[in-house]
């Protein structure tokens, strides 16, 4: 098994924790691996196996492990190989978000990975493509409305587990059977949603990014709508999905800064009244506080725009029965959006800057040729002048 190792180089950074292996997703840095007695209190390991798949496992044997380190632990029945990625107290933290049911869940690790370990687990490996292939049409035979996307053997190659994405209830007793009089193998089926799939595949998203399914995302919350509304997202679909076809989790990181945000604003159906006249609420500008209203209740005239807080002095002066000379006491500019360097220009932006080099070198040019013409008009004309004082003489 390929692995590659990066060293801290002795400036400050946890050596042991840095570690790099064929498992990209859901990588992470143990920061404490190098603090002294950090698996005295736990003897608690992380160990990940394919994709996003990750256990949690005692060091029963007392073996001196650290991230990267190669491993088979307890299966059910036998054996799996995996890479540690977490020791220590990290390990004991990330155990308790993981809502294990019962302590009976966590087993253990039996020896660091030897040779004939990992022969037998590559070659497990190695059938892995070819199983999906086959058991997706399989159960194409068997009529089953589901997806096979991926097939994982554990390590010593007595078991599959099988992930599958469905809409509803599948009886897939039969297709179990026929599995494993083709395949000779336990079989373990395992629904995944639509994230889930997205993250064992792993992808980039539309920022340029790593999918974060696939990097650091362990739990998936419901992606509504409503996070899309109230930061004045447009609802188009096509914007709003994600890689999985569902809507992206990331509307979730700063809905709620929305929100508050949001609750200092006017509300949009309330119209103020001056002496100049009704002004309708036109649009916001959430985080900023600034709020444009019209004097036109159907389109867009006289745009005046003005903070949140005049806005609601205004609307508790017309509670008290007081008009305000006008909708603000200064007209304030709208601040200047920021604009995305990246889409603001294009390629062409340098044959303009070539192009006025160009013309300044050719009015140059022109200047000294026109220059050094005059000097020679002037030694012309300075030439007759010359002979007729001679002849004069």
């Amino acid at each position: 098994m390929e692995e590659k190792y990066i060293s801290a180089g002795g400036r400050g950074l946890c050596a042991k924790g840095w570690h790099t292996n064929h498992y990209t997703q859901l990588n992470v840095a143990d920061y404490n691996a190098d603090i002294p007695n950090n698996t005295v209190d736990t003897d608690l390991v992380e160990v990940q196996f394919k994709n996003t798949r990750k256990g949690y496992y005692h060091n029963s044997n007392g073996l001196e492990l650290c991230k990267g380190d190669i491993v088979a632990v307890e299966g059910n029945p036998g054996h799996d190989i995996g890479v540690v990625t977490l020791t220590g107290s990290l390990a004991a933290i990330q155990v308790k978000k993981a809502n294990l049911r019962s302590e009976e869940e966590i087993k253990r690790i039996y020896r660091l990975a030897k040779d004939t370990d990992l022969e037998v687990y590559e070659m497990a490996k190695a059938r892995e493509h070819q199983t999906m292939i086959e058991s997706r049409q399989i159960a194409k035979d068997l009529g089953l409305e589901m997806k096979i996307g991926d097939v994982e053997y554990q390590g010593d190659g007595n078991k599959a587990i099988f992930y599958y994405i469905a809409d509803g209830r599948v009886d897939f007793r039969q297709l179990i059977k026929v599995l494993a009089e083709v395949f000779h193998v336990r079989i373990e089926m395992k629904q995944i949603g639509a994230r889930q799939e997205a993250g064992r595949i792993g992808g980039f998203g539309p920022c340029g990014r790593e999918l974060c399914c696939s990097t650091w995302m362990k739990s998936f919350t419901s992606v509504g709508t409503a996070a899309a509304r109230f930061q004045n997202l447009s609802l188009n679909p096509q914007k709003l999905a994600g890689q999985c076809a569902k809507l992206k989790c990331c509307m979730n990181y700063e809905v709620d800064q929305y929100v508050e945000a949001c609750r200092k604003l006017p509300n949009r159906e309330t119209v103020l009244c001056t002496q100049e006249g009704e002004w309708h609420f036109f649009k916001a500008d959430i985080l900023t506080g600034m709020v444009s209203y019209s004097s036109d209740k159907h389109f867009a005239a006289n745009v005046t725009t003005i903070t949140a807080e005049r806005a609601m002095e205004i609307i508790n002066q017309n509670k008290r029965g007081e008009n305000p000379v006008a909708l603000s006491k200064e007209k304030v500019r709208e601040k200047a959006k920021p604009v995305d360097l990246a889409t603001q220009e294009d390629l062409s932006r340098f044959d303009a800057q070539l192009a006025s080099k160009k013309k300044k070198k050719k009015n140059k040019r022109n200047n000294a040729e026109r220059k050094q013409n005059n000097g020679k008009e002037q030694a012309n004309a300075s030439k007759p002048n010359d002979d007729a004082s001679i002849a004069d003489a």
